[in-house]
């Protein structure tokens, strides 16, 4: 075999990170392959290649026998001791066989095993770098489309963005620039597959946490958030001090951090409202901008009965129950509302009830 491609195969090794073993390893199979294959040989053979100067060995292996049923596989012990008399019975024979051509059909069978293992290796790198980039934001590029996926460049692999995961209103031309969220890779015989979107809440969140350096730092918590993609949104957040404002530092000065997150979701409404673990607190929070007089609790069902004012009724339902279905996913908790009119005909509110105390930094953009 030609030194040079066992040169060459050493410098892919080391350059792709693959164990030479490995490679000598995958090689020495496709040799005896190719030798059964090229020279209709039922013979166990091994095939010994010198990784120094690059020669070539090929030998039969043959079992040894008391009587021979097939030629191809056996050896008498009378043949064997001819050749060794320290030979047994059960002992395997090496003879060589190595034909006269088989260099050439030897260096095909190496670039064919340097060029597999190399793109496995590939596959594997690309892989690892995008399993390691999952729930994470990338910025790739439109390059082409069909009636299920915008494909986006990514670097090293093409990213499935499904149509039902592109928000509303959007359209995209091929060349554009786009963020996109990492959903799922999977590892497939025809190589990784990244799916990204840009409905998921996932998206929501990380954006905030590249444009609020509190979120990034960990003074400010994420702690729910409930989407629905280019329309409006609900984030709740914490701070343990209490000298820092979680909703404030998502705002920024003048609406700046929270607008630029708007601005790249293509104008959808943010509700950010502050998280409490009591839940009268935070689901009155989380039906801002609504006023709410009183929140019944039935903590067996998970669920609960608030109660606001009858001019508030709609404002706290939203417009097709947007506003109570986001509230309920961002809380975890069941949601009926109540208008107080309502909520007193049924024994629900006496009239010494007072509004629940709101957070008074709920902001929404």
């Amino acid at each position: 075999m030609n030194t040079d491609l066992l040169d060459a195969m050493k410098s892919l090794a080391d350059e792709k990170g693959i164990d030479r073993e490995v490679l000598y390893e995958a090689l020495d199979a496709a040799l005896v392959s190719a030798y059964k294959k090229n020279f209709n040989s039922k013979t166990n053979v091994r095939v010994d290649l010198d990784s120094d100067d690059g020669e070539l060995k090929v030998y039969a292996r043959l079992q040894i026998v008391e009587e021979v049923e097939d030629d191809d596989l056996e050896i008498s012990i009378e043949e064997a001791k001819e050749i060794d008399p320290t030979y047994e019975v059960d002992d395997i024979l090496e003879r060589e066989v190595t034909p006269r051509n088989f260099g050439r059909i030897a260096a095909q069978a190496a670039k064919q095993v340097v060029t597999q293992r190399v793109r496995e290796a590939e596959r594997g790198v690309i892989y690892s770098d995008f399993v390691d980039r999952l729930d994470d934001i990338l910025i790739g590029t439109v390059q082409r489309m069909d009636q299920r996926y915008l494909y986006i460049h990514l670097g090293k692999i093409e990213g499935k963005l499904p149509m039902n995961e592109v928000m509303p209103d959007e359209s995209y031309k091929v060349h554009d620039r786009i963020k996109v969220y990492v959903t799922k890779v999977e590892n497939t015989s025809k190589g990784p597959q990244v799916y990204v979107s840009r409905t998921h809440p996932g998206l929501l969140k990380r954006l905030f946490e590249i444009e609020v350096p509190e979120i990034y730092e960990g003074i400010v918590e994420i702690m729910s958030v409930s989407r629905e993609a280019g329309d409006r949104s609900k984030i709740s957040v914490h701070a343990e001090d209490p000298e820092i404002d979680p909703v404030g530092s998502c705002v920024g000065q003048r609406g700046q951090r929270v607008q630029t997150v708007v601005d790249e979701l293509n104008g959808e409404k943010i509700d950010i409202v502050h998280y409490s673990e009591d839940p009268v607190v935070y689901i009155s929070n989380a039906l801002s901008p609504s006023k709410v007089i009183d929140v019944l609790v039935d903590e067996e069902e998970h669920a609960t009965t608030v109660i606001v004012p009858d001019n508030q009724l709609s404002l706290a339902i939203g417009k097709r129950g947007q506003n109570a279905r986001l509230a309920a996913k961002l809380t975890g908790w069941k949601i009926d509302i109540k208008s107080e009119s309502e909520a007193t005909e049924e024994g629900l509110l006496n009239n010494d009830s007072a509004e629940v105390d709101v957070e008074d930094h709920d902001d929404e953009l």
